[in-house]
């Protein structure tokens, strides 16, 4: 549901790298590749991780679209190489291989494995799992990196903290004497990206136990953003509704079960007249909200309040210790193949979702004020926005 910008990845897990192309950004805006690989090593820590963000250590390059540190107007195009392609070359080469490929039978229950191979035909897994896979989701920073920086541009922050892992909860309000950059800053330097550190010290805990009973752990992430001006998104349509757009985006990211905005599912503990954000004089032309149970969106549009959502994130499917499944080539019982993989992903799953609500919003930014280049948006927002 983009509807000026356009963003498409491709590549596998251990395939050659990451490829993706972001279209319709502004000329002017200034790209620096060290700000993307600042996202990118962001999405790559948190405790729990596997081996593999030792590996891979991820920076993009920028093949396209910027010229002398400038976006041109054209589609930005960015790779990034897979470190661990070099122990895979065979197992994933394009042509065909000249020694046999042992297949992978056995699907893992709560992944794609299954699905994917009745849905496409295909008598090896890896062709399902290499595409499937969460190492997709490091393009999705760069690109989304790129749309960040002209929400910075445009006085917008986005963050993200962790609320949540296996039964370790952090009770506390999103803190709101802090900007949502401030708050990247405190849970950056967590490795759960948890803000308590009492709380954090059991996150890590129950992703230690998971780890050596050979299992996994989920959690939930808050992601919020701050500088968004009225009328953002549309009533007018479904899919022009802005929550619809952002919900879509995070909910599309691996493991991610659930969405909710403002206060989301508590909002059914509430009488409506202790729910509603209600609107207060705050000078000419300005009004003021007490509350924000809303989440920044009402009707589908943003009000200028803080967006806020949060997301939920499942166990992640692959397992040290496999679950049962049935072997697709002979039809008997056996354990799920067992791969390379994470105890716990959520503090990567909130960097990541960051870079989803940056790609929704610079696009709904783009739709709302238009401009062929920086300085046009910037005149058209001076002339319209409402905050």
């Amino acid at each position: 549901m983009m509807r000026s910008l356009r963003w498409l990845t491709a590549g596998e897990s251990h395939g050659q790298g990451l490829v993706g192309i972001l279209e319709g950004l502004p000329a002017g805006l200034e790209i620096d590749s060290d700000y993307i690989a600042e996202q990118l090593a962001r999405r790559q820590r948190g405790h729990g991780r596997s081996r593999r963000m030792k590996i891979e250590q991820d920076r993009a390059e920028i093949i396209s679209g910027v010229r002398h540190g400038l976006t041109l107007g054209s589609p930005v195009a960015l790779m990034i190489p897979n470190k661990d392609w070099v122990n895979w070359r065979g197992r994933m080469s394009v042509e065909p291989p000249k020694k046999a490929v042992q297949p992978v039978t056995l699907p893992r229950p709560g992944h794609a494995d299954l699905a994917g191979v009745l849905k496409y035909g295909f008598s090896d897994i890896r062709n399902v799992l290499e595409r499937a896979s969460a190492r997709e989701t490091a393009m999705r920073v760069a690109l989304g990196s790129l749309a960040r920086r002209l929400l910075v541009e445009l006085g917008i922050q986005v963050g993200s903290r962790v609320v949540a892992i296996h039964t370790a909860l952090d009770e506390q309000p999103w803190p709101g004497e802090l900007s949502p950059e401030g708050v990247n800053a405190r849970a950056d330097q967590s490795p759960v990206r948890c803000l308590d550190n009492a709380v954090e010290k059991q996150m890590v805990a129950a992703i230690d136990n998971a780890r050596q009973a050979g299992d996994s752990v989920g959690g939930v992430f808050e992601v919020v953003a701050t500088g968004l001006p009225y009328g953002l998104g549309s009533y007018g349509q479904w899919d022009l509704k802005l929550r619809s757009r952002l919900a879509e985006a995070v909910i599309s990211i691996n493991a991610i079960q659930g969405v909710e905005v403002g206060l989301g599912f508590a909002s059914c503990q509430r009488l409506g007249s202790q729910y509603h954000d209600e609107i207060l004089p705050a000078g000419p032309g300005r009004v003021l909200r007490p509350t924000n149970n809303a989440g920044g969106m009402e009707a589908g549009i943003s009000n200028a309040q803080p967006l806020m959502l949060r997301a939920v994130m499942k166990p992640i499917p692959t397992l040290v210790k496999p679950l049962r499944s049935v072997d697709i080539a002979t039809g008997e019982a056996g354990l799920a193949h067992q791969e390379r993989t994470d105890s716990c992903a959520v503090p990567a799953a909130s960097v990541v979702a960051e870079s989803m609500v940056c790609l929704v919003v610079a696009d709904a930014m783009l739709e709302k004020f238009g401009g062929d280049s920086l300085e046009q948006l910037r005149a058209h927002m001076e002339s319209s926005a409402k905050y």
